[in-house]
């Protein structure tokens, strides 16, 4: 198969498993079970492929990873591709589709005893799923946002029926008010992109929305610099950026188990993504001009993040803040405009994604069984639980950037990137890594460890064995990454090193 047909396939195959599964009767749930599992691991072994073919040392979009399909070609007089389904991806994107792969693969697996409306489930689930494979293989800024908010769009259902709604002392968290939460506030900020993307194409004159066409484009510097915070605020919303992050924790503790995996492994790196794609590519100047107040912002969201999961007493909502910190060193590197910083910032999409997805699914394991997530309520379920403990365990030393799992290799650089010139900053994140360390030993200590309740607990089962393979799989790739950076690293440095403007 040639490269760029599996760029295409990777979005035909999840959207035409979405409407296969409108045939399919209600009844049927293991059908929809396992026509899922034969996707997901089609998408996986495909993004695997990408991943492996793709080549450093050329193009930043090699050519046999380029495919075009024309659909509104009289956009402009001057457009000789108006909008297209113009696919390709550089080393960062090729990381990126593997990382959705592994992590939609791991969803459906660790969905598999979902009796409740399953096969609706997949259908919202794999639409999802095309939007983000289109999103991080498009190279038209019109399709980019199509894509883009068919990944968001899905959202609300799958929390609003599938999700759990979370009781505080004094009130009540609806998963329909989390889900609601979480839309209005997508959809209401990706109205800066779309106003970005429609000022872009009249700015540049050329009568395409092509990206590779757009990026030669002579952009006003002061054009780019009231541009830019459109793309970088738009985007950095579904990023978490602080303090347009209040939708995320709530959306992440609501969702259901696979749907929290997607949303912070995946959704999140998409506002990340677009800040680089559209937002430092496009606009390199718009850029170097707003970078420090991004780099000011993202500290806020390494610190607060980090706090704030401290004093959380919800599974969830540690993780949910976290992820919250752990995307502030992704934007931090990114901010820094620096080649180490922004290999950094890529490398720690992917190792936050396959990490807190990790988490994710096993706070799903206990919770479908104690039907609480209060860290107080539990203790020594190491004992019981050894494969569960075992896994998440390993998820908490990668959060804490433990040397051979995949958070090392990735914080490190951020942390090399950032000194070079922000060196307050620095040091501010890894104070955050310190504080990151706090609360995760914290959670392990109530939750793993201590005198384990029989007489509540003692009907607690350990993983199932889908479980158990959708959390392998996550750990494998995280420990490869640990162990072996070279792939990952070879493929993001080329691209930020070779094909980024402004970067260096």
């Amino acid at each position: 198969m040639e490269p760029s047909a599996a760029l295409l396939a990777l979005i035909v195959i999840p959207l035409a498993a979405a409407f296969v599964l409108l045939w399919v009767p209600s009844e049927r749930k293991d059908w929809v079970r396992y026509l899922s599992a034969i996707v997901g691991a089609t998408c996986f072994l495909l993004s695997l492929y990408v991943f492996i073919a793709f080549k450093t040392g050329g193009d930043q979009f090699p050519e046999n990873f380029d495919l075009r399909i024309d659909w509104i070609e009289n956009v402009g007089i001057l457009g000789e591709h108006g909008i297209s389904l113009h696919l390709g991806v550089d080393g960062i994107a090729a990381v990126m589709l593997l990382l959705n792969g592994v992590v939609a693969f791991a969803g459906v697996l660790i969905s598999w005893k979902i009796e409740n409306k399953n096969k609706d489930f997949f259908i919202l689930y794999w639409v999802l799923v095309t939007g983000v494979f289109g999103t991080f293989s498009s190279l038209d800024l019109f399709m980019f946002f199509f894509f883009y908010e068919l990944a968001v769009l899905p959202m609300y259902m799958l929390i609003a029926i599938w999700g759990s709604s979370t009781r505080f002392p004094t009130f009540l968290r609806t998963k329909e008010y989390s889900g609601l939460k979480l839309m209005m506030m997508l959809v209401a900020f990706s109205v800066l992109i779309f106003i970005a993307i429609f000022a872009t194409f009249n700015e540049a004159g050329l009568g395409t929305f092509d990206l590779t066409a757009l990026y030669g484009a002579d952009l006003d510097t002061d054009f780019q610099k009231w541009v830019f915070p459109l793309f970088a605020i738009g985007a950095g919303c579904l990023a978490g950026l602080w303090p347009f992050h209040t939708w995320s924790p709530d959306g992440h503790v609501a969702a259901p188990t696979a749907v929290s995996m997607l949303h912070a492994g995946v959704l999140m790196k998409l506002g990340a993504f677009a800040i680089l794609r559209l937002g430092i590519q496009l606009m390199p100047e718009g850029a170097e001009f707003w970078m420090p107040a991004l780099v000011v912002l993202a500290t806020i969201n390494i610190i607060y993040g980090a706090i704030s999961a401290m004093a959380q007493t919800d599974f969830k909502y540690v993780i949910g803040y976290s992820s919250v910190s752990h995307m502030g060193y992704v934007l931090l590197g990114l901010a820094t405009l620096d080649p180490v910083g922004v290999n950094g910032a890529a490398l720690q999409m992917f190792s936050h994604g396959v990490m807190t997805a990790l988490m994710f699914a096993m706070v799903g394991a206990v919770y479908d069984q104690a039907h609480t997530r209060e860290l107080a309520v539990f203790g020594g379920l190491a004992g019981k639980m050894p494969k569960f403990a075992v896994y998440f365990i390993i998820a908490g030393l990668t959060s804490v950037g433990l040397p051979g799992l995949s958070g090392f290799i990735a914080e490190f650089n951020v942390f090399v990137g950032t000194f070079q010139d922000y060196w307050w900053a620095g040091a501010l994140a890894v104070l955050g890594a310190g504080i990151t360390a706090v609360y995760i030993f914290r959670l392990l200590a109530l939750s793993f460890f201590g005198q384990f309740n029989e007489e509540r607990w003692g009907g607690l089962k350990d993983m199932t064995r889908y479980e158990a393979a959708g959390g392998a799989l996550l750990i494998v790739f995280i420990v490869f990454m640990g162990l072996w950076p070279d792939p990952f690293v070879d493929r993001i440095s080329d691209t930020v090193v070779n094909h980024l403007p402004g970067i260096g």
